[in-house]
């Protein structure tokens, strides 16, 4: 993927191709190579989520089944439930809407944690702070594409403003087993999977809890 410069200013998100998504964890892995995230840390995670039934006509069985992957981290969200919950002013937003955690300020309460939608900001016991994605910033500050987004090998990610990825690939980012975006804008673009659920049809399950 071509490098690209940080825009001064402009509010970044992600962008995630539900469809070519094959579930091989690279994005997540490189995440937390990256970070050098102990066990149990994983700021980006791969959903597997599944459902359906199968019909029976007579002597014969129809499936209408469906799984399919989805992968998350922070959304850097228009309205950061994070950052209101922090008693510490911790969870600090950039000028560019990506939003971190200042380490000088955090003292591992988890308010943010219990309040965050999307599981993001995680508990790190090595240093008794909350830690989360920062959108790989020391990367964009030299025009370099976010670990996760370097390693997919079915280029499902992208990053960017996120007027230009809704521009682009439309708005779409009410797709189970994601919750309510009404809660809280994330800066997300989804394309989803021909068999995606609405996030609140309650259709499916996650198969794979305990790795997420």
């Amino acid at each position: 993927m071509a490098e690209k410069a940080t825009v001064a200013g402009a509010d970044y998100g992600f962008f995630f191709d539900q469809e070519i998504c094959t579930g091989c964890k690279a994005c997540q892995i490189a995440c937390k190579d990256k970070h050098d995230l102990p066990v149990g840390v994983n700021w980006r995670r791969v959903v597997e989520y599944t459902g359906g039934s199968w019909q029976r006509s007579g002597n014969t069985f129809a499936p209408s089944v469906f799984t399919y992957y989805t992968s998350v981290s922070c959304n850097h969200c228009e309205n950061p439930v994070c950052m209101q919950v922090c008693p510490t002013t911790a969870m600090t937003q950039r000028e560019d809407g990506t939003v971190y955690v200042d380490q000088d300020k955090c003292v591992g309460c988890r308010y943010c944690e219990w309040a965050c939608p999307y599981s993001a900001p995680q508990f790190n016991a090595e240093t008794g702070h909350m830690s989360k994605c920062d959108l790989c910033y020391d990367y964009r500050s030299t025009g370099q594409d976010p670990a996760c987004v370097e390693a997919c090998p079915s280029r499902a990610l992208d990053w960017g403003p996120i007027k230009d990825l809704r521009k682009k690939y439309g708005e779409t980012n009410a797709v189970a087993p994601l919750p309510d975006p009404s809660i809280t804008n994330p800066h997300l673009v989804i394309k989803p999977h021909r068999d995606a659920q609405a996030w609140d049809a309650a259709s499916g399950n996650i198969v794979n809890p305990k790795e997420i």
